[in-house]
């Protein structure tokens, strides 16, 4: 339903990770930030991220979702060309690596699953970081994604290797990310692949569809919604989504456009306590 990596926020236990480290470098240069520079998703960070949302005129909430990672305005890093060029198929989940023009090395990946989809283009690697642990494996690289954390990493889930499951990040086996991140420097070219994943505005009658199927699912875990989840958006759909407006003070008008659903993911992140990128 909206396009956005994992949201950053206050957990427990806290979240970690090279992303949490951008938004705190970033909130350091901005003078928002004095705590430790370590990655770690404490209430001070999300203080500061509250104070910076303040000044940007967004929601101060303490949560790092599309809308501000927007507006920190990440410094990205030109392509000059180069030896080297990463492509990634996301409908065979497949990353390939180009030396000057030429096939060098295949890896299976993890990419994103519908609703947080990897976001199609080409990018750059702005950003690397050796070990970050956890869910980030082995390795991490930052993609000049300008609305979200996304990076391609390692991962504490082989399993999920070859699966569209991801928040949008890309996955790939340990040893095979450690090599990757050996090979390519800050600069390479990333060009993503795959289908184009449209959202559309929900409202009371569209026709139905899957986004309103999983419209209705996501409402109901929030406790908003008790009718079936058919996909139809119905009266009672629209109820649900105006009740859910009005608990995040939203314009009530039973509309699901990109801020009602950005907040609704948001939302369920939270409640389904998802953390992974």
């Amino acid at each position: 339903m909206v396009l956005a990596s994992r949201f950053l926020r206050v957990t427990q236990p806290p979240m970690e990770g090279p992303d949490v480290t951008a938004v705190q470098r970033r909130l350091i240069a901005l003078r928002l930030y004095t705590g430790p520079f370590d990655g770690v998703y404490t209430q001070a960070t999300a203080q500061a991220v509250m104070a910076f949302q303040q000044n940007s005129g967004l929601v101060a909430n303490g949560i790092v979702g599309p809308a501000t990672w927007t507006a920190l305005g990440f410094e990205n890093v030109p392509w000059g060309g180069g030896r080297w060029h990463i492509t990634i198929d996301t409908l065979r989940n497949l990353l390939a690596l180009y030396d000057q023009n030429r096939l060098s090395a295949t890896y299976p990946v993890a990419t994103g699953k519908p609703s947080t989809p990897t976001p199609l283009g080409d990018w750059v690697i702005i950003e690397k970081t050796l070990r970050p642990g956890g869910p980030f494996g082995a390795a991490w690289m930052r993609l000049s994604v300008p609305n979200g954390g996304y990076g391609i990493h390692g991962t504490n889930d082989p399993a999920s290797i070859g699966r569209s499951v991801t928040h949008g990040c890309v996955r790939m086996r340990d040893e095979d990310v450690t090599r990757l991140y050996n090979t390519v420097p800050i600069g390479t070219l990333v060009t993503v692949t795959g289908q184009v994943f449209t959202s559309r505005i929900l409202h009371r009658y569209v026709p139905p569809g899957p986004d309103v199927r999983q419209l209705q699912q996501m409402l109901r875990a929030l406790g908003f919604y008790r009718g079936p989840v058919d996909g139809v958006y119905g009266a009672e759909t629209e109820a649900a989504v105006r009740a859910f407006q009005q608990s995040r003070r939203l314009t009530p008008d039973g509309v699901v456009g990109p801020q009602t659903a950005q907040a609704l993911q948001s939302a369920y992140d939270i409640q389904l306590g998802d953390v992974q990128p």
